[in-house]
């Protein structure tokens, strides 16, 4: 999945001498916590409701008036990111760097933006959620034609596979989270454990309410 996936555009933007009075409101109405600042067609800051609640409150040193302009308290030179960026890349920088929006750029022009909600659409979507299944964890040893193991047991009970994600486990393992054409998983976790495989959800007997 890419950035162009999932960024919302047509972007709202404001232009630098925009008020802070105007820029929240524009925040209320759209129900937007960030907002691009361009100057003409090029990115030149992004301003936040954050910026806006400590540019102006009583408790800050020197509070802004609500008719100070955005170019007074955005960031500049924010990061951006490319329509052709893969999602997690674009996750791994907004967390590395405690962002929470990307504005996205071509050719010098803002044509989008992702937020942190957006990665969390995205992250539905990739592991399958938003459609009926059912959930496998199943720890397997970190070496070639092992999740093709796994891939061919499912295939052989002609069970569809809606998503696959691993993650590293220690040195020598990985973790594989399945969501599978099945909504009751556990007699297929149950003929996994036969077969061999580690199966870490779901447990082997129900948990306790």
């Amino acid at each position: 999945m890419l950035v162009r996936d999932i960024m919302r555009s047509p972007v709202v933007a404001v232009p630098p001498g925009t008020t802070l009075e105007d820029a929240y409101r524009t925040m209320r109405e759209k129900a937007f916590r960030h907002l691009p600042v361009v100057e003409g067609e090029r990115l030149v800051g992004v301003v936040t409701d954050r910026d806006l609640r400590l540019a102006t409150s009583a408790l800050a040193p020197a509070p802004f008036p609500a008719d100070s302009s955005v170019a007074e308290v955005m960031c500049r030179e924010p990061l951006t990111a490319n329509a052709e960026d893969a999602v997690e890349d674009a996750a791994r920088v907004m967390r590395e760097r405690k962002i929470g929006c990307l504005p996205v750029v071509e050719d010098g022009r803002v044509v989008g933006i992702i937020t942190g909600i957006d990665l969390l659409d995205a992250l539905i979507r990739m592991t399958g959620v938003d459609k009926p299944s059912g959930r496998l964890e199943v720890r397997l040893p970190d070496r070639p034609g092992e999740l093709a193991r796994l891939t061919s047991f499912m295939s052989e009970r002609e069970l569809n596979i809606h998503s696959i994600l691993t993650s590293p486990e220690g040195p020598e393992r990985v973790r594989a989270v399945l969501r599978v054409g099945s909504i009751e998983t556990r007699p297929l976790a149950r003929e996994l454990r036969e077969a061999g495989f580690e199966v870490v959800w779901p447990p082997d007997k129900p948990c306790p309410r």
